[in-house]
């Protein structure tokens, strides 16, 4: 029998990781998620619950698109690739 370690999230723990280092950027991931989730709905009242964390986690996962937009690469931001439905 073979012994396999994998890595649980703290802040997801339904999800397991092969490798610590990748469990921990998702954790830094949905911390970042979280805090952006709180600002914008404090920003915007009237953005439900479920709106605010779908745009954190979305935010979160693309942090190095919005760090280089806010840097005066406005242009980045195309890089997102949004679904959308219709």
């Amino acid at each position: 029998m073979a012994v396999e370690v994998v890595y649980r999230s703290s802040r997801d723990p339904e999800r397991l990781f092969m490798d610590k280092a990748e469990a921990d950027r998702h954790d830094k991931m949905l911390e970042l998620a979280e805090r952006l989730s709180e600002v914008l709905h404090k920003a915007v009242p009237t953005l439900s619950e479920e709106q605010g964390e779908e745009l954190g986690i979305f935010m979160a996962k693309n942090r190095e698109v919005f760090a280089r937009a806010f840097r005066s690469q406005p242009d980045a931001l195309g890089e997102l690739e949004i679904a959308t439905t219709e």
